[in-house]
């Protein structure tokens, strides 16, 4: 009987492996995807490949964060053609986020898409807009920070909508390019959890800091 319950534990124990192995080449799969996706029609197979893989891997919170990130990079790309439909783009993405937030709690990667998602909907109308999700941008943004002050990711998303925002409204290089320094040193000390953990920011701080120089 002893031996049949090590038999059974070390079957057990190589099935789980070949599953996670299988769980980590498909999710790598999918992240090789982002350096070639040029279109939002591209973002959205993503976040639909990423979601085929969440329901099947029901308890992987990452696979539900990069369904609701590509699926938020979709919208961004059709902010300035097709704002009116951002507002159902930003639901599924906010539908995805919350399940990977209820997997994964109090978790500042999560912040940060939540943040991108508020974001999106002040896009539909920013005049009208701003005041809301303006304001719950920047406020999930500041969680971020608090939730793991090593992450370089909510530093990457303010500098960048810093960066884009008039002076006279706060923002330009003046107040953008020393979040983009600071969030800079955070990615260059910066070490993903495991190779499937969030590790963007530094095109965006690139973007900044570059930018700022002319």
């Amino acid at each position: 009987m002893k031996q049949l319950i090590i038999t059974l534990c070390m079957f057990m124990a190589v099935a789980a492996s070949a599953q996670n192995e299988k769980f980590i080449g498909a999710m790598q799969s999918r992240m090789e995807a982002y350096k070639t996706a040029k279109t939002p029609q591209d973002f959205l197979d993503i976040s639909n490949s990423f979601e085929r893989i969440a329901e099947t891997e029901k308890n992987q919170w990452l696979a539900f964060y990069y369904a609701a990130h590509a699926q938020v990079l979709q919208g961004y790309m059709l902010a300035q053609t097709n704002p009116a439909g951002l507002d159902p783009i930003a639901d599924k993405a906010e539908q995805l986020i919350n399940k990977a937030d209820a997997l994964e709690p109090n978790n500042s990667e999560i912040t940060c898409v939540k943040s991108m998602i508020a974001q999106l909907r002040m896009m539909v109308n920013p005049m009208q807009r701003f005041m809301q999700y303006g304001a719950l941008a920047t406020e999930l943004l500041e969680k971020a920070k608090q939730q793991d002050p090593a992450n370089p990711r909510p530093y990457a998303l303010q500098s960048q909508s810093l960066f884009y925002t008039p002076a006279q409204l706060g923002g330009g290089c003046a107040a953008a390019k020393p979040i983009a320094e600071q969030g800079m040193k955070l990615e260059e000390a910066f070490k993903p959890k495991t190779e499937l953990h969030p590790k963007w920011g530094k095109q965006q701080f690139e973007m900044v800091l570059n930018g700022c120089k002319q």
